[in-house]
């Protein structure tokens, strides 16, 4: 079974996902839209995408069956529950929601509609989460009882650009978003290696003071004067974990934007910018030649010509020999991968989803679990670090058909 599919946004983002789509076997056609049309167009044709919709409104109307999101972050619920309600699968990017009610709506409609969700969560498939997650599988961990995960992305090394492009002439009022309100690629990178679920949290923020107007709670359309924050959670099961979310920080985000580290009672894996090593009651063993990845084009390659250069070395990272690439489609092996060779890997799992019916790995209820433990985490940083209980909406049903079964049934 073959499926059409329209990309919503086409942004620099976005462009590195739809010529993956558009080689995938099972995707038969790629259309785009955009609120600035040119960029659509431009992507189309640079790409030889199957073509346009005007907007939004037209797409879902169409016979295309299913919809991937890359719209600006606080955008995504609201459009996922639209595009579900229209009939439409849906990928998005993330972060899943800004709000629990967002989040309980994407559920909701999931359950109901039985119509495949999936979140392009980047570090579920992080080398370094790969490694964790198969040390975990082995039982090489023991109990782990403690992890962290630090998404550092300073602003000068490209979200300034990313969100002048996105945001025009009133960008400064959106490049203020809370940092915790991005926690997927920090928590995603834990859960995603060790599983379970985050139960309470309390968080600092800390508040800016460049004074460049971003993260200036006057000009905030957010109110938000946060630039890093700093979360402990209780981890279901006993132990803890620890996230970051820094944007204004001394470090080499373009070379690694996120890192991980996990303590078991038996072994231990922590990851820096240019090493990771695991370690356990005997000694260290530097596994870094398993977890680092290879460019795969030259960062001047024409086809990131539309890519600002502070944001190119996050799209043309290959696979790390942790990856299993025997399980991607030939197509989609001869092209890069970006985020540490997750974008390929991302892409064939939703695919692989609609087109069997079955669940993707990062599906709304993992997707929940990444996501609103940062909202809480921002709520506890706004009430002074006030400790606060994390909602969990349960395990993934075993499959969508079983999830429409608790629709029935309640």
């Amino acid at each position: 079974m073959t499926f059409s599919l329209g990309v919503v946004g086409a942004g620099q983002f976005s462009g590195q996902f739809t010529k993956l789509f558009n080689a995938h076997p099972l995707v038969s056609e790629v259309y785009v839209t955009d609120v600035l049309p040119e960029r659509a167009s431009a992507l189309v044709e640079r790409q030889q995408l199957a073509g346009t919709f005007a907007g939004f409104e037209e797409m879902l109307a169409s016979d295309v069956d299913a919809v991937a999101i890359f719209t600006q972050r606080w955008t995504h619920g609201p459009l996922v529950v639209q595009a579900l309600r229209a009939g439409k699968h849906v990928y998005s990017a993330v972060p899943m929601a800004i709000s629990e009610e967002e989040i309980a709506a994407i559920i909701e409609a999931v359950r109901e509609t039985g119509l495949t969700y999936m979140m392009g969560e980047t570090s579920y498939y992080n080398p370094a989460t790969i490694y964790a997650r198969q040390q975990k599988d082995a039982g090489a961990f023991g109990r782990i009882f403690y992890a962290e995960g630090d998404y550092v992305h300073d602003m000068d090394l490209g979200f300034y650009a990313a969100y002048q492009y996105s945001g025009g002439e009133d960008w400064h009022k959106t490049a203020s978003y809370p940092p915790m309100l991005y926690p997927t690629h920090s928590v995603g990178g834990v859960l995603g290696g060790i599983g379970g679920h985050l139960t309470s949290v309390s968080c600092i923020g800390v508040r800016d003071e460049r004074g460049d107007g971003v993260f200036d709670k006057d000009v905030s359309m957010f109110d938000n004067d946060f630039s890093n924050a700093t979360a402990l959670f209780e981890l279901d099961g006993g132990g803890s974990v620890r996230i970051n979310e820094f944007r204004r920080v001394g470090y080499p985000s373009h070379l690694r934007e996120s890192r991980f580290r996990y303590f078991g009672t038996e072994g231990s894996f922590e990851q820096i910018v240019e090493t990771a090593v695991w370690q356990d009651k005997e000694g260290v063993t530097d596994v870094s030649g398993q977890i680092d990845t290879l460019p795969s084009l030259p960062l001047d390659d024409p086809s990131l010509a539309d890519v600002d250069p502070a944001l190119r070395d996050a799209f043309v990272s290959g696979l790390a020999p942790v990856h299993d690439p025997s399980r991607l489609p030939e197509e989609l092996r001869a092209l890069p991968s970006g985020h540490e060779g997750s974008h390929s890997f991302l892409v064939d799992d939703f695919v692989t989803a609609v087109a069997t019916g079955t669940l993707p790995p990062v599906n709304a209820w993992e997707a929940a679990r990444y996501t609103l433990p940062g909202i809480v985490a921002h709520q506890s940083a706004l009430r002074g670090g006030e400790r606060l209980a994390i909602r969990d909406f349960g395990d993934a049903p075993a499959s969508l058909a079983a999830a429409q079964g608790e629709v029935v049934r309640n």
